[in-house]
This record gives structure tokens, sequence and C-alpha cells, in this order.
């Protein structure tokens, strides 16, 4: 594209669904994001872990919250063989082969298991819970209104990868009820992220 061309479509297209473009601009959003949530809970005079609820979740519920989403995902993948789907969205395979063919694909797994996780949870299950939790809302509400904000964070899927993407908020959300641990979410929001991005490359390979 030339300097001063206006996008087209399928431009546009390409260049959203960049993975060396898409990686960095999570990357560089981290930082963004945690300065905005430390400024606003600053404003409730709460320390920010512990509005956040930074705080490690015990072996037990480790367990039981990587069983969940195992469960939860095998019930996905019986789901997209019976409905004819494809088990990894055509987007993910886009970003995944744009990001392999500019040599950023190790740039990509970072941005989609540590940095997506640390910016979405901390916003969806930390932020926006706690204040919803306590708001006449209470924990049910919070978790339907948390999941249903992160699902309109990731549109560029389709209904059926949005649903996927909800039931998943759902179980993040109970489990940080459960735990009061926005870490345990994060670290299953990455284990389920790379291995979302596995199947990816396993799927690419084998095409």
């Amino acid at each position: 594209i030339s300097s001063g061309e206006p996008l087209d479509k399928s431009s546009l297209t390409a260049l959203l669904s960049n993975g060396r473009i898409i990686s960095l601009s999570v990357i560089m959003g981290l930082p963004a994001i945690l300065a905005m949530l430390w400024l606003a809970i600053r404003l409730s005079r709460t320390r920010f872990a512990d509005y956040l609820a930074l705080r490690w979740p015990s072996w037990r519920m480790l367990a039981a919250g990587i069983a969940g989403m195992v469960v939860l995902m095998m019930a996905w993948e019986v789901i997209s063989r019976v409905a004819g789907r494809e088990s990894s969205p055509g987007f993910m395979m886009d970003v995944l082969k744009t990001a392999r063919a500019d040599g950023a694909l190790w740039l990509l797994v970072f941005a989609f298991c540590v940095a997506a996780p640390v910016t979405e949870e901390f916003f969806a299950r930390g932020f926006l819970y706690r204040g919803w939790s306590e708001s006449f809302l209470r924990p049910a509400g919070a978790i339907l209104l948390s999941s249903a904000v992160w699902t309109m964070m990731h549109l560029q899927y389709n209904w059926f990868f949005l649903a996927q993407v909800f039931s998943i908020g759902l179980l993040l959300g109970y489990l940080r009820y459960r735990s009061n641990s926005t870490w345990l979410t994060v670290v299953l929001h990455g284990i389920n992220n790379l291995a979302a991005t596995v199947q990816t490359i396993w799927l690419a390979n084998n095409s």
C-alpha cells in the first residue's frame, strides 16, 4: 500500500489479521491497561493487588480449574464435530500464518498466552467483577455481565466461537468467585490460549 493511498476492504482485513501487528498491539497495550486500572483503583483507596484479588490460589483450586477447562473444551470439541465446524477459527489460522511468515511466531505465542490473559483477566475478572459484584448485581450478575463484556472483546470471531468464549467467561467468572483469585483465571486463560495456539499450529501443518 503506497503512502496516502486509502485502505480498501481486503487490505484492511489483511492488516487486522497480521500476526506481528496484532502481537505487538497486544503487548504494547498491556502497560497502558495496567496504568488505567491503577489510576481507577487508586480512587477507591484500595491496594491494587487487593482490589484485583491478585493472590495465588490453592493447588486444589488450580487443579479443579484445569479440570473444568478441559471438560468444557472437550464438550465444545464434540459440539464442533457434530455441527461440522472447524475446531479452530479461520481468523486464528490467518494470524498464525502471517506471524510465521514474518518470523514472529514466538511473539504471537507471548502475546496470546501471557500478555492477553493478563490484560483481559485484570480488566474483566479483576476490575469489572470486583466493582459489579459489590453492587446490586451481586456475584452472579457480575459473572454474567463481565463474561458478556469479555465476549464483546472478541468480535473477530463468528457467533459459534463467540458462544464458546462466553461459556469460558462464565467458567472463569465462577472460578474467580470461588477462589477469590484473579491469578487463577490468568493462568487458566493462558493455558487455554496456549492449547488453542498449539492446535492451530498443528492444523496449519496438516492442512
